[in-house]
């Protein structure tokens, strides 16, 4: 099974080295890093080239300025059976990559998306929480997931054939871990483990742990509804 894990950067010097480095040692040799760079303007992409591996793919000068379709083009470029997510800032547990090998045997062909536990740290590295599960309530359900996402990005892994369903990601919905987790659960199946496979890290430019307005918010639940009405077919669009 060959796994892709697809990363999102930009201006991520800080931490992108012990992210890339935990993930590469648990890489198999036909396993790829897909990074879809956006206009960083530091050293993000001289450190990740540094580390001179062949299974890193690096597609840069992206002027999307928007995470959600800096991921949409990183899932573009993945080759591989399995579909694993990462963001630039975190540290993978070594176990993580075995999990998701071990929960994806013979499921490749299905549309099947898993959400894995993990621990929230701080810019240092001190765990502040025990469990991104027990924080967000994680779980499936598409009205409780619409008021109050708990599909974090960082945590899911899915086939190839979930690609069919997700894109072309829409204008105007708040992540793409939302619509990909939503999508997922409207048409195949998923999978929330408690295994923790990732230390999660929290600090002020992290968009994924941020709160917005009320009103924000709001906009995007209903954009995000519009969306999936659209994607399964029960309306159609004009």
């Amino acid at each position: 099974m060959k796994i892709s894990v697809c990363i999102a950067t930009f201006n991520g010097e800080k931490y992108i080295y012990d992210q890339v480095k935990s993930i590469i040692d648990q890489l198999g040799e036909n396993d790829e890093i897909v990074v879809s760079d956006d206009s960083s303007t530091d050293r993000t992409l001289e450190i990740i080239k540094n580390f001179n591996d062949k299974r890193i793919k690096i597609f840069p000068g992206n002027t999307f300025f928007n995470p959600v379709y800096n991921f949409e083009n990183a899932i573009k470029q993945a080759v591989g059976e399995i579909i694993v997510l990462s963001d630039q800032d975190d540290i993978w547990l070594e176990n993580k990559l075995d999990v998701i090998r071990r929960y994806f045997q013979n499921k490749t062909e299905s549309l099947f998306t898993i959400v894995l536990d993990g621990q929230i740290i701080d810019e240092r590295g001190k765990v502040i929480e025990e469990s991104i599960f027990r924080m967000l309530k994680s779980g499936k359900g598409i009205i409780k997931n619409i008021i109050r996402n708990t599909y974090m990005g960082c945590c899911m892994a899915f086939s190839r054939r979930v690609i069919n369903v997700i894109l072309p990601f829409p204008p105007k919905i708040p992540m793409h871990d939302t619509w990909i987790g939503l999508l997922s659960e409207l048409n195949g199946v998923v999978d929330f483990i408690p295994e923790k496979t990732l230390l999660k890290r929290s600090h002020k430019e992290n968009r994924s742990l941020r709160s917005f307005d009320g009103f924000q918010m709001i906009k995007w639940r209903f954009y995000l509804i519009c969306y999936l009405l659209l994607r399964k077919g029960y309306i159609h669009d004009q």
